[in-house]
């Protein structure tokens, strides 16, 4: 059995580094992309606070497809360029949303996430899926949240 757990008493850029690592080592050597996904969403509950939603959504035939996750069910597939997740998948760009209600377009699967961060994984230049974090605080993620979830996806792109 693993035990991966976060010193509450870390600065957030030794949590996003510990996070890496234990990515790393959890995903190293293991093939299956669900699997790895499964234990990286299970990851970003246990090591991110003040949550109400993380994981991921999958790149299936042009459009995301819900992936392995914590939280409350959420919507199955979402369009690109729909909602927060959509507009990341499509621009290949990160989405740092502090009020998900004012954000065009918004998919509200759960009535109580207020802010949102979502950042593409990419693999040899495609957007193979998405990592979406959903908070209940408006404002809950920062550039600081961004860089250190933009650094997971490249360390785990090959392994989903």
């Amino acid at each position: 059995m693993y035990d991966f757990s976060a010193d509450p008493g870390l600065s957030k850029a030794e949590r996003y580094r510990e996070l890496e690592s234990a990515a790393r080592a959890l995903t190293d050597g293991e093939p299956d992309p669900v699997a790895n996904m499964a234990n990286l969403a299970a990851l970003l509950w246990e090591f991110l606070p003040d949550l109400n939603w993380a994981g991921f959504y999958r790149m299936v035939e042009g459009e995301l497809v819900l992936g392995p996750f914590m939280g409350r069910p959420a919507c199955i597939r979402i369009p690109l360029g729909r909602g927060v997740c959509g507009t990341a998948a499509q621009s290949g760009e990160t989405q740092l949303v502090e009020e998900v209600h004012a954000f065009p377009g918004h998919i509200a699967c759960d009535a109580a996430s207020r802010s949102e961060l979502v950042v593409p994984v990419v693999r040899e230049g495609e957007v193979v899926a998405v990592i979406d974090l959903d908070s209940p605080s408006p404002a809950r993620f920062d550039r600081e949240d961004a860089a250190g979830i933009e650094r997971l996806a490249q360390v785990v792109a090959n392994r989903i």
